[in-house]
């Protein structure tokens, strides 16, 4: 009998969201995700805490201490096929694993992706749970141009760099009509803002998205004139999106 006749069939590969808050599980996915993630044994996640912390809240009914949760390699070029080879094991032998990210949906703007990527050389096949997704959510509110929209994650720490990239996305948004999103490290936001304001031509149109999900959640859209004219945002510390467009 050849290898591959003998070989378990493929588990499969389901991307779990989680929270960006703290609500109940009932608040943000589906009873049949919330099902389908009660049923895993197996997590790759992006911390073990965070995983754990967010099993609690999707009222997980296995001990955690018996549940094999492995840490994605903080790296973010780690790319070694052989590492995440080990990462997929459960599911290269026959049993499904699950993908949870820290916040939001897994492989968006998440490390996650590379294992993905190699699930799908392998065979194995990847199902995406329905969940929130800030970027998403952020596009939803923004009330933007939702058909044409591009993410950029973060944009250069440099204050030089970070300035030329804002400029290139509001030259740009304006010759093509597109939505421009990206995101900060929340202790840098009010640097951003004020990079925004400073940069941006008066007619573009910025909104800023903090705290997406919880009870916290602010979205506010105003032309950069506008904005000028308005009381600042509290943005200090807090998980915030910016999306423009000129």
């Amino acid at each position: 009998m050849s290898d591959a006749a003998s070989a378990p069939p493929r588990g499969t590969l389901y991307l779990v969201p989680v929270a960006l808050g703290e609500a109940p599980w009932a608040a943000f996915l589906p009873a049949q995700a919330q099902a389908i993630a009660s049923g895993l044994r197996h997590f790759v996640v992006e911390t073990a805490r965070a995983a754990r912390t967010h099993l609690k809240q999707l009222d997980y009914p296995h001990p955690l201490r018996e549940t094999d949760i492995r840490e994605l390699p903080a790296d973010p070029q780690a790319t070694d096929p052989a590492l995440l080879d080990a990462l997929l094991a459960p599911a290269l032998n026959g049993t499904d694993l699950g993908l949870m990210s820290d916040a939001g949906c897994p492989a968006v703007a998440d490390p996650g992706a590379r294992l993905v990527a190699r699930a799908h050389v392998l065979g194995i096949r990847v199902v995406p749970l329905v969940g929130p997704s800030s970027i998403l959510l952020g596009l939803m509110g923004s009330g933007l141009n939702g058909q044409s929209f591009a993410f950029h994650g973060y944009l250069p720490v440099d204050e030089a760099g970070r300035d030329t990239a804002l400029r290139a996305l509001e030259s740009e948004s304006r010759q093509l009509g597109r939505t421009q999103i990206f995101i900060e490290t929340p202790y840098r936001n009010e640097r951003m803002f004020d990079a925004l304001l400073k940069l941006l031509r008066p007619d573009t149109r910025l909104c800023v998205a903090c705290e997406l999900n919880t009870a916290s959640e602010l979205i506010l859209t105003r032309s950069i004139r506008d904005w000028k004219k308005a009381p600042r945002p509290a943005l200090a510390k807090r998980p915030a999106l910016f999306l423009l467009l000129a």
